[in-house]
């Protein structure tokens, strides 16, 4: 049985209020052989902006609060204080994820790197499941771990469902078509060894996206992991303290603006599998894929794969090499490329056509008549939770034969 620490690298920015509930939940932890990072941030130069100084207000009670703590497994980090905050060309949450994990990245290498988010509830057995899991796959260069979000009785639910069904699909067609990429990003809900972690040379600090962009660099180097006997609950507030994400994604969904998150046809994602299979063949020879055109325009070059032919001599290097090229987020962009060419896209059609496809014998006499009135504006908070519980549910066991295989 191993030894090792969980660290648990926590941002903080306007989090005042959910600090001592977050405390609560970590100190109910099973576990607990783990230490606590906490970095409290903001950009310096909202001290003297009126529309963001209540940030810096709340983070300064933040910082009050966390030194009360008197507790030796914490260490805080000042990026709040006036003087002490971002500068404007290097801030956000990305910035603080990457001081953190650095801090952390100089502790035994087996040790492991848990990302969490104040405003998300942690049921008492989550750091047990994440040492558990390493236990058990010591070779995993990461995780991302099954997540539900909070619903909170108000008209805010009807945008989270909304969202996060837009996040199941894809991740369920993902899973189907067995891509490496099939990860969901939540920076709530990973972990991952030191080793790994410096193995990859760190996280790019990018403003926002810094834990699609870390799982993507995980993925390019080994397995992780999706499947674990706990979950995170994250919060479905509004937010607009990054740029893109939960938050954000619930501001423009109130407005009546979903087009960041449409629905993939079920079809394009057979497409991407199709090249995927390819990538064998292309060693040998070029050959058309269903990407080829969309991925010389992309990256403006005519020669994709003979470059990788050159620098990889055998089969099994080139394929990777070809992984890597065609990675998390040439994916995406294919995918919104092949609905661009949609005269209009049906969300509820899609959703509905890959629901009875793949899953017509599971889907109970409820579910179906939800689908037949499925309209993401009109059908119910009721209803669309029901769907979204099944969604959860399926996803859960597709990340779970992943496990293993």
């Amino acid at each position: 049985m191993s030894t090792h620490t969980l660290h648990i690298a926590l941002p903080v920015l306007g989090e005042f209020v959910n600090l001592p509930a977050f405390f609560k939940y970590i100190k109910s932890q099973s576990f607990k052989n783990y230490k606590m990072y906490v970095c409290v941030n903001q950009y310096d130069s909202w001290w003297s902006n009126p529309d963001k100084k209540h940030y810096c207000i709340d983070n300064a009670q933040s910082l009050e609060f966390l030194k009360s703590q008197k507790n030796e497994k914490l260490v805080i980090i000042d990026r709040s204080t006036k003087g002490y905050g971002w500068p404007a060309k290097k801030g956000g949450v990305g910035w603080a994820r990457k001081i953190l994990m650095d801090k952390i990245s100089t502790e035994n290498k087996n040790d492991i790197i848990v990302s969490m988010d104040a405003d998300t509830f942690y049921p008492d057995n989550y750091l047990f499941s994440i040492s558990q899991h390493f236990n058990i796959y010591p070779e995993h260069h990461g995780i991302s771990i099954p997540y539900f979000h909070k619903l909170i009785g108000d008209e805010t639910d009807k945008h989270i469902l909304r969202y996060e069904i837009y996040m199941r699909y894809y991740a369920l067609n993902m899973l189907r078509i067995q891509n490496p990429y099939n990860f969901t990003a939540l920076g709530s809900a990973l972990a991952l060894p030191i080793w790994s972690y410096n193995k990859i040379g760190g996280m790019t600090p990018v403003k926002s996206g810094e834990d699609f962009y870390l799982l993507q660099k995980l993925v390019k180097n080994g397995k992780i992991g999706q499947w674990l006997e706990t979950t995170a609950y994250p919060s479905s507030r509004f937010s607009d303290r990054v740029l893109f994400g939960t938050g954000p994604a619930v501001i423009k969904g109130a407005k009546g603006d979903w087009n960041s998150y449409p629905l993939y046809l079920s079809e394009s994602f057979d497409l991407i599998k199709l090249t995927y299979n390819l990538f064998p063949e292309l060693y040998k020879k070029d050959i058309e894929t269903p990407m080829t055109d969309f991925l010389q325009k992309q990256l403006k070059v005519n020669e994709l794969w003979e470059p990788l032919r050159k620098n990889y001599k055998d089969e099994t290097n080139f394929i990777k090499a070809c992984i890597n090229k065609v990675d998390g987020l040439r994916i995406l962009q294919f995918l919104r490329f092949q609905n661009s060419k949609l005269d209009r896209i049906n969300n509820e059609q899609i959703l509905k056509d890959y629901l009875l496809e793949y899953f017509a014998d599971d889907i109970d006499s409820s579910l179906h008549n939800i689908l037949e009135r499925l309209d993401f504006n009109s059908s119910t908070v009721n209803d669309l939770d029901y769907l979204r519980k099944y969604l959860y549910s399926e996803e859960m066991k597709l990340r779970k034969k992943t496990e293993d295989s």
